[in-house]
């Protein structure tokens, strides 16, 4: 469904050397997985006999009892579409290997033996098994089948997923087999392990699978032997976590005495472009691999996931301080840096009382203040004119003077009456032509006073208004440096709110939080906003959320509709939601032009529309193609 997938990961009730009774239980969890309509389970590592059986594993009763409990596995999943990955010792050409086997429908697909094997301390894994790191394109008959074998196997459903499998100790080699995996286009990582639990661990193992998950730009999903396992010199907490590009979904609770189930739904599909998009994943060398194709799997009807309705913005509140001190100095040296080329020291700043100038302005204050220069330096403009209200001005005008910056107040509106008696306007005629006189003004106004004392103007527009082309060309579309171009609107929001942490502007900044964002260029009334911003274009929240996936991994229109139906499910209904999409579509394409000449700014997020850098596209693309897969 729109590239989800249902991934699990089990850890069975374990009864040391005792396959039949273990087979049991694995049948209870391949069952529940298939009712939750799971597509691929992965359990720990020597799933029937139990890891810790150590020396019996050499003795022929044991893997004949495995063998027999596997075969009755086998017999039961026929008629299930969940593809399960099992852990079995595998005695072959007189050696023993540790394996796991994928099952689907009764039959198997593939074996893959372990690669890396400890033995070391706890670990004496050499004493049974032989590594099987160099066996590939090879078969071996199990259970009267012969079936593919060796390191070399990947899964596929020919879709979007592409699965391989490594066991345990693989994992924490210098260069785990499931590197090579990811190179040859597996989106999706098994693990079945017996990791023991020491102090601090825990903790540790987390951060492997996490970290791999992002090495591999991929989903990760990890099981490892519980608390069933042997307690004679070792005992194993049943760790079962599974991670997706760097982050933890889902993790189980340890020390569990019955069956352990988890599952996330992954977007594989997302993977599979972010690797084309984000990184030098192209530049991997690949190897012979064998393709294994699967059966039909189970169809998932709905994504049961958080959607994260403000992408841009950390999720956890306890990262929002070093986030925000992360941008703040992102932004004040990059403009360090470029008024130091050019060998100014005064800023020129446009200041309306919004959000967008409130940050340019903190910004450019705190880069002043890194560099011991002076304050006065800073020359904040503020420029009413006919849509001006007194909440905005006031609200410019006490940020201003609380920060001590030198404060200026040119009215435009003598000016723009003049360009209207210019060009024959009727200035009762509040049209496109009415607004963008206005903007276009303040920009001459702000170029004009940088050529007189030497400063550089301070672009103040943000990333949604560049993605949309929410500004007026060569109006305040056009600045010397644009501080803001690399933050999206949400998150401008979430940046300033951390300047509230100064009790001297805080109650400032509250109230700039709480204005209708607003260009004001239509005449107001009665002192009130006459045009917001968001009632002709659209939530930002909304625009945000469309631009992160649709540039992040170029997410088609109609997957970006369903995601964001579920993540504004309580706010926005549907319809809503699919005609500001339409809008941001047809925006986003025929304001190209905007962006192949808006000026340098520095890259902060992830996201960057910047012609130089992060997205070159043609002025004069066409987007039907877009809007008809929306329709």
């Amino acid at each position: 469904m729109f590239g989800y997938y249902r991934v699990a990961a089990a850890v069975n009730k374990t009864s040391v050397a005792n396959p039949a009774k273990n087979a049991k239980e694995i049948l209870t969890l391949i069952t529940e997985a298939s009712q939750k309509n799971v597509s691929v389970v992965v359990f720990p590592e020597l799933t029937f006999t139990g890891y810790t059986a150590s020396d019996l594993l050499l003795n022929q009763t044991l893997i004949a009892s495995q063998n027999d409990a596997l075969a009755s596995i086998l017999e039961e999943t026929k008629h299930l579409h969940t593809i399960s990955i099992l852990g079995i010792a595998l005695f072959e050409a007189d050696r023993l290997y540790n394996c796991a086997v994928v099952i689907q429908n009764g039959k198997i697909l593939g074996v893959i033996p372990k690669s890396y094997l400890p033995n070391k301390k706890e670990f004496y894994e050499k004493r049974q098994f032989i590594s099987g790191r160099d066996i590939t394109r090879s078969s071996v008959n199990l259970l009267e089948e012969e079936v593919p074998f060796g390191v070399d196997l990947l899964f596929t459903d020919q879709k979007d997923m592409t699965f391989g499998v490594e066991i345990c100790e693989d994992l924490w080699a210098v260069t785990p087999p499931s590197n090579h995996m990811a190179s040859n286009g597996a989106n999706l990582l098994f693990n079945l392990s017996a990791s023991n639990e020491l102090i601090g661990k825990h903790a540790y193992r987390e951060e492997l699978v996490r970290t791999q998950s992002a090495r591999c730009m991929a989903t990760y999903v990890y099981s490892s032997a519980g608390v069933g396992e042997s307690t004679t010199d070792t005992v194993f907490g049943g760790d079962a976590l599974i991670c997706e590009y760097g982050s933890t979904l889902v993790q189980n609770e340890r020390f569990s005495l019955e069956n352990s189930l988890i599952s996330a739904d992954v977007d594989l599909e997302r993977l599979k472009w972010l690797r084309i998009n984000e990184s030098s994943y192209g530049d991997t060398r690949r190897k012979k691999t064998r393709l294994i194709q699967v059966n039909t799997l189970a169809k998932i009807n709905n994504i049961e996931r958080l959607i994260d309705p403000t992408p841009f913005v950390p999720s956890r509140h306890t990262d929002k301080k070093h986030r925000c001190q992360e941008i703040i100095q992102i932004q004040s040296h990059a403009l360090i840096k470029r008024m130091n080329y050019a060998h100014i020291q005064k800023a020129i700043i446009g200041i309306s009382g919004g959000l967008d100038s409130t940050l340019a302005l903190l910004s450019t204050h705190k880069a002043f203040e890194m560099m011991d220069w002076d304050i006065k330096n800073i020359i904040a403009i503020t420029m009413p004119g006919f849509g001006t209200t007194s909440r905005t001005k006031n609200n410019a005008i006490k940020l201003c003077e609380t920060l001590g910056v030198t404060l200026k107040e040119i009215n435009i509106t003598d000016i723009s009456l003049k360009e209207f008696e210019a060009i024959d306007h009727n200035k009762e005629e509040h049209s496109i032509t009415y607004e963008n006189v206005q903007a276009r003004v303040r920009t001459s106004i702000l170029m004009n006073m940088a050529n007189k004392l030497g400063g550089l103007v301070i672009g103040t527009g943000d990333l949604s208004e560049i993605a949309l082309g929410w500004s007026t060309y060569n109006g305040d579309h056009m600045s010397m440096y644009a501080l803001n171009a690399g933050i999206p609107k949400t998150l401008i929001k979430y940046v300033i709110e951390s300047y509230k942490e100064n009790k001297k502007i805080a109650p400032i900044i509250e109230d700039i939080l709480n204005t209708p964002i607003s260009p004001e260029l239509l005449p107001h009334k009665n002192d009130t906003i006459m045009q917001e911003t968001e009632n002709i274009i659209g939530p930002y929240e909304l625009h945000d959320f469309f631009l992160y996936h649709f540039i992040k991994y170029g997410a088609k229109p109609k997957k970006i509709l369903h995601l964001a139906t579920m993540a504004f499910d309580t706010q926005y209904d549907e319809q809503t939601i699919h005609k500001w999409l339409k809008l941001f579509l047809k925006r986003f394409f025929t304001q190209q032009f905007k962006r192949s000449c808006m000026p340098d700014g520095p890259k902060v997020g992830t996201i960057s529309l910047s012609p130089r850098a992060d997205w070159k596209m043609p002025s004069d693309a066409d987007f039907d193609a877009w809007l008809n897969q929306l329709e």
